[in-house]
């Protein structure tokens, strides 16, 4: 409780010059990571370029936890890329191998996927979502998985799994950030 009363009368305390400089601190460092996130849509050519695994469909390959970096180039997709989509009616994308793949006219094609820890392919999951085929088509691709990073993810599961614990750090996060010392003076 002693932070918090000594965090308060350091707010309460600082100038009004210097509590600007915090806030707009804090707004370069939020607008930063949008820009950062934006660069990598456009490096990736993803909506979304890092994606966490959030059930154990793809064990052994990928646990729950592991980081994914994707990458949706108009390089071909070929059975056995792990693969990101995203079915209609459906907020979260999903990580799964292809394990079929048909190629159409141009550019696009037909993929099956399946989890590596399932034990039948997606067409049950893609007609659950509202998915009118038993194929996924290109326009569903997210992306092909180009690297990973086991189990840091876990910090993102937490902070979803349980809101307050959002709130909580983007709080304390701020609250730094405003209260932080000037290392030139």
């Amino acid at each position: 409780m002693n932070f918090i009363s000594e965090t308060i009368d350091e707010l309460k305390n600082m100038k009004p010059r210097k509590l600007l400089a915090q806030v707009v601190t804090l707004g370069m460092v939020i607008a930063s990571a949008f820009a950062i996130w934006k660069s990598l849509m456009v490096i990736t050519c993803s909506e979304s370029p890092v994606v966490v695994v959030l059930t154990g469909s793809m064990e052994p390959a990928y646990y729950r936890g592991d980081i994914l970096f994707l990458s949706n180039y108009n390089d071909p997709v070929v059975p056995g890329d792990v693969v990101v989509f995203k079915l209609p009616n459906q907020d979260i994308p999903i990580v799964h191998r292809a394990v079929l793949v048909q190629e159409k006219e141009g550019n696009d094609f037909y993929m099956l996927t399946k989890g590596d820890n399932n034990n039948v392919d997606d067409r049950p999951l893609y007609a659950e979502y509202g998915h009118n085929s038993y194929l996924l088509s290109k326009k569903e691709l997210m992306g092909k998985v180009r690297a990973y990073l086991p189990y840091i993810g876990y910090v993102t599961i937490m902070l979803n799994d349980y809101p307050m614990l959002k709130y909580v750090v983007i709080g304390l996060m701020s609250i730094l950030v405003l209260v932080a010392k000037d290392p030139q003076n």
